[in-house]
């Protein structure tokens, strides 16, 4: 079901335009993008490669300004990162001379939280993401999956408001990519997040999130908000439905269509 964006919001883009200058010339990355993204929700972004999916992410992280536009979150704008928000990406960024226990710990050590609440911090965080018989190892004795876990954990510690997630199981393989799946909805589901999260596996979208805003190529603009109908169990089965497999049919047909415009229509 196709949804109109709500009023209200814990983040809300509004009528945002991105213009990068290059040697080339201007480029406009984004075209009058508006979104609301509820508390507690997953929102996913898809759409075509360098659509302007990231640039987006990018500018909820604070990381880069819209060139026109607002982008607030809890009712303020945005100027800049802030500790209200954490970043996962693609790549593994995990400090490769530091055990998982002291990544994890890097971000409260860093805020200068005191030693026993950073304890608490840490034992929590290792039953959350299932690493506490891994606590004394490092990175490079880690497989693809537990990295991300402990990504995922890092972003966790400095108990951020809003998870922005960038393509972060993109670089996994099929089995392993599927076990974050679930391992992310368990995490959520024990400590639910405002996430965005920015993936071009359509089957993937529909299996993490709440809704999912498809963009048309660049300039981007929302082309289609798409209610996903099915709750979130911790179930792949799920995949296998007509109904899920339905879903997938008709965002893949909002993204052809967009394609054929050439992204002129919103």
């Amino acid at each position: 079901m196709v949804i109109p964006a709500s009023s209200d919001g814990k983040i809300k883009i509004i009528e945002v335009t991105k213009i990068f200058d290059t040697p080339q010339g201007s480029v406009e990355a984004l075209h009058e993008v508006s979104l609301n993204i509820g508390e507690d929700k997953i929102i996913c972004l898809v759409g075509p490669s360098g659509c302007g999916k990231s640039t987006l992410l990018n500018l909820i992280a604070g990381f880069i300004l819209p060139t026109s536009g607002r982008v607030l979150v809890n009712g303020k704008a945005i100027r800049g990162p802030g500790a209200d928000r954490a970043v996962v990406f693609q790549q593994d960024s995990t400090f490769p001379w530091l055990s998982v226990a002291r990544n994890l710990e890097y971000g409260p050590r860093a805020r200068g939280v005191p030693e026993t609440e950073r304890k608490t911090i840490l034992e929590n965080l290792l039953k959350l993401v299932g690493l506490a018989e891994y606590r004394d190892l490092y990175p490079r004795q880690l497989s693809g999956g537990m990295k991300k876990r402990v990504d995922l954990a890092r972003a966790y510690a400095n108990q951020p408001e809003i998870l922005l997630m960038d393509e972060p199981f993109g670089a996994l393989d099929v089995l392993t990519k599927e076990k974050m799946q679930l391992e992310l909805l368990r995490i959520w589901r024990q400590d639910s997040r405002t996430i965005l999260f920015v993936t071009h596996d359509i089957e993937e979208a529909l299996f993490v999130g709440h809704r999912i805003a498809v963009m048309t190529p660049r300039p981007a603009r929302i082309a289609e908000l798409v209610e996903v109908p099915f709750e979130k169990e911790i179930d792949l089965r799920i995949k296998t439905t007509p109904e899920f497999q339905s879903h997938r049919e008709m965002i893949m047909e909002v993204l052809y269509k967009s394609e054929n415009n050439g992204g002129d229509e919103a």
